[in-house]
């Protein structure tokens, strides 16, 4: 049974990412790049926290990060398939009359990794992460904020496994994939994805790989749909939808088991009698893109984004110049400590840097005047909440710790 989760347009125009982008100035779509954002000082904080907490994940979870070139010839995607399967959505360059492909995708160049050296049994699981930097063509009534672009960077994994390590590793993904959507508050969706009308390999080795897909969801006792024919060319897959705080589903997620790649390209393992063999790859992504994941995050928080991920922290607010130097002075103390604080230092009523405080969305703001100076206090005011009374740095910075948490 096909059944596509719909994505939803219609929402408050407070809650459109490409509208808060510009409020918040986390990013751009400028005409000398069509499809391809620009991320502003604020954007790139949040993109960074991102790629932090992905990458701590990552090597907690036992993976080694890798980065592949942006633009390889043209035959070594003729080898993989994307030429006949995915030529039309390419971009092409050529070098010293050899002709390129900008990648679409960042399989092709973890083989080429995997393939470098030789290897053992014993090495086996090769769990490989990289954010890598993609392009497709997408037709330019169809680009969308950060939701639909042509330059993105996915957060790919390729494990390259044993037979008898598939379900395994695809149990700990799944862990993995839960334990990041939780992080943000995201529920979903699973649907199995299975073998499309055009297709590489055998059916017999695409009724293996959907089966243990399947084996592993039904261990796991995950509710999911199946959705036939809307497999990758080269695998059946597991895709998740995330659902955001309007109700909304996103597919973002996504794991696919791959038997033809490491065929196409002759992937090797020395197995524990001395002969080679033939390892299963693992395609793996969950934000999909981080691009795409922050538009769905920042419709989804309303813009409001947790301390741990607000691109700024808290503004502090002083009342006149004379309360600037101790204004500063709480400023490095908490800059010292890593966390993104700024001082609003203009020559305005306070009653404005707090109307444009909360516009901003900061989480917290602190009101600095005589009374705060001679007391070596802060009046502090919390997002949605207002004034929540006077503290000290120490107390704040013990509040901050806290709520900031860890990965």
């Amino acid at each position: 049974m096909k059944n596509h989760f719909k994505e939803e347009t219609n929402m408050s125009v407070e809650m459109n990412h490409r509208k808060l982008g510009q409020q918040l100035e986390l990013f751009a779509s400028m005409e000398e790049a069509p499809g391809m954002p620009f991320f502003l000082p604020n954007g790139m904080v949040l993109r960074n926290e991102l790629e932090s907490y992905w990458k701590r994940k990552h090597q907690l979870a036992g993976y080694q990060e890798i980065k592949t070139p942006f633009m390889m010839k043209q035959e070594l995607w003729e080898q993989s398939g994307h030429w006949d399967h995915y030529h039309e959505n390419m971009y092409f360059s050529n070098v010293d009359e050899q002709n390129y492909a900008i990648k679409p995708m960042n399989c092709p160049g973890a083989i080429l990794i995997f393939n470098s050296k030789r290897r053992s049994y014993r090495e086996l699981p090769v769990r490989y992460a990289e954010l890598g930097l993609v392009h497709r063509h997408e037709l330019s009534g169809s680009l969308n904020g950060l939701l639909r672009v042509r330059s993105f960077t996915q957060d790919d994994a390729h494990l390259f496994v044993r037979e008898d390590q598939i379900e395994s590793e695809i149990d700990k993904i799944l862990d993995l994939i839960h334990e990041v959507y939780s992080k943000f508050g995201f529920s979903y969706k699973v649907e199995l994805s299975t073998r499309p009308v055009k297709f590489i390999g055998s059916p017999e080795k695409w009724e293996q790989a959907e089966k243990a897909l399947e084996s592993v969801l039904q261990k796991k006792d995950f509710n999911y749909q199946v959705n036939e024919g809307d497999g990758a060319f080269y695998g059946p897959k597991i895709d998740f939808h995330i659902l955001d705080s309007l109700g909304r589903s996103w597919q973002c997620g996504t794991v696919q088991l791959d038997f033809q790649m490491p065929e196409k390209f002759d992937c090797q393992y020395i197995g524990e009698d001395n002969k080679p063999l033939r390892p299963i790859m693992i395609h793996r992504a969950i934000y999909g893109s981080l691009e795409r994941f922050m538009a769905i995050l920042i419709e989804h928080v309303a813009g409001e984004f947790p301390l741990w991920l607000a691109p700024i922290q808290a503004k502090i607010l002083p009342i006149s110049d004379a309360h600037l130097e101790y204004a500063y002075e709480v400023q490095g103390q908490l800059q010292a400590l890593g966390f993104r604080v700024e001082v609003d230092n203009r020559v305005e009523k306070i009653g404005l840097k707090i109307r444009e405080v909360e516009l901003q969305k900061v989480p917290y703001a602190f009101v600095v005047g005589d009374k705060e100076v001679e007391k070596g206090m802060l009046a502090v005011r919390k997002r949605k909440e207002g004034n929540i009374g006077e503290m000290s740095l120490e107390q704040i910075i013990n509040k901050f710790e806290k709520e900031r948490g860890s990965y």
